[in-house]
């Protein structure tokens, strides 16, 4: 597994691996305490990123940025692309039902991960292990709003009606890809695909934008 980082406590990797299922099992530390720690930790480097490296963007939209970046499901995404769900320790009642794949289990074992490094090395290790996951997000423009502005733009012709369907979904339960058409109306301009139904709206409206002429 890859954290970019060595822990001089050992220890404390192993609680930020401990669910509270197992943790129960072996009268052990689950990773609670650690999760809870991470999430403020996560939230303070998150923001100061985006609030120094983006000096234009008023606070709404800060405030959009970073809830988008530190969701369960892009928490989720950042820990499977270093296989930490596969090193999460579950009871076996939690393991049997999946619980190595639940993106709820997965994020919050990221950020109590993100506090281990955080309490044995310090901030910057700390910002070292998230930024790398921050910064490939925003570089692919994943997280803009288009359908915000696919919706500004039809507004301007009140009787017009903008929707999305669910068109398909395919592949393993935790690495879903859904398929989704945007209409105008009843006619479909474009459709997206995204590792959530959220991701594949959004990418169908930047194709609608693009369609439509909108500098994006």
């Amino acid at each position: 597994m890859e954290f970019g980082y060595e822990f001089k406590n050992k220890g404390l990797l192993k609680t930020a691996l401990t669910h509270s299922s197992y943790a129960n099992e072996t009268k052990t530390k689950s990773n609670e305490r650690l999760e809870f720690l991470g999430d403020s930790v996560l939230s303070i480097i998150v923001s100061d990123y985006i609030f120094h490296h983006m000096p234009n963007v008023d606070e709404g939209k800060l405030t959009k940025l970073r809830a988008s970046l530190v969701c369960e499901q892009s928490l989720a995404e950042f820990a499977r692309e270093i296989k930490l769900n596969e090193m999460i320790l579950l009871g076996k009642g939690e393991k049997s039902t999946g619980g190595a794949d639940r993106p709820s289990i997965i994020s919050d074992a990221f950020e109590a991960v993100l506090a281990a490094i955080y309490l044995d090395g310090g901030i910057e290790p700390a910002k070292k292990f998230v930024l790398r996951f921050i910064k490939n997000k925003l570089s692919g423009g994943v997280f803009k709003d288009y359908k915000t502005a696919l919706q500004e733009v039809i507004q301007k012709n009140p009787e017009e009606q903008l929707y999305y369907k669910l068109k398909s979904e395919s592949g393993p339960e935790h690495d879903k890809k859904f398929t989704v058409e945007v209409y105008l109306n009843s006619n479909p301009l474009s459709e997206g695909v995204g590792h959530s139904k959220k991701d594949a709206e959004q990418q169908a409206a930047k194709k609608a934008l693009l369609f439509m002429g909108v500098e994006l």
